[in-house]
């Protein structure tokens, strides 16, 4: 049997439970804020840790949609060749192309640096 992860605060999505009837509450103004690529800054990483020892890039920071990064997880995984996924707001390159991620990223109007070795 597996067991259930346990909820906490950040679970609820944010919500704040007032008994107060002149309570407003003004819900996802900073989400509907949406980005450009000239705004962001994403970082490239190299990693190997948790892997089995294989290698990958991961790019952090993305802020955006969730349909916004697996679109760009996407393009990144096409120019590149390779396979990969998107998991909890991180792109997962298969490999080492951590300068070639940087060079697709800046052609698409991203702010890149790179972390790590």
């Amino acid at each position: 049997m597996s067991k259930k992860k346990k909820l906490g605060l950040e679970d609820l999505g944010g919500f704040v439970f007032s008994t107060n009837d002149d309570f407003d509450f003004d819900q996802g103004q900073d989400e509907n804020e949406i980005l450009s690529p000239s705004q962001q800054y994403l970082e490239a990483h190299f990693s190997n840790k948790g892997r089995g020892g294989k290698t990958v890039t991961v790019v952090k920071g993305f802020e955006g949609s969730d349909e916004d990064l697996k679109a760009l997880g996407k393009l990144l995984k096409k120019k590149c060749g390779v396979g990969g996924a998107v998991k909890e707001g991180e792109i997962i390159i298969q490999g080492n192309y951590r300068d070639k991620v940087m060079e697709i990223l800046k052609k698409e109007g991203y702010n890149v640096k790179r972390v790590g070795g």
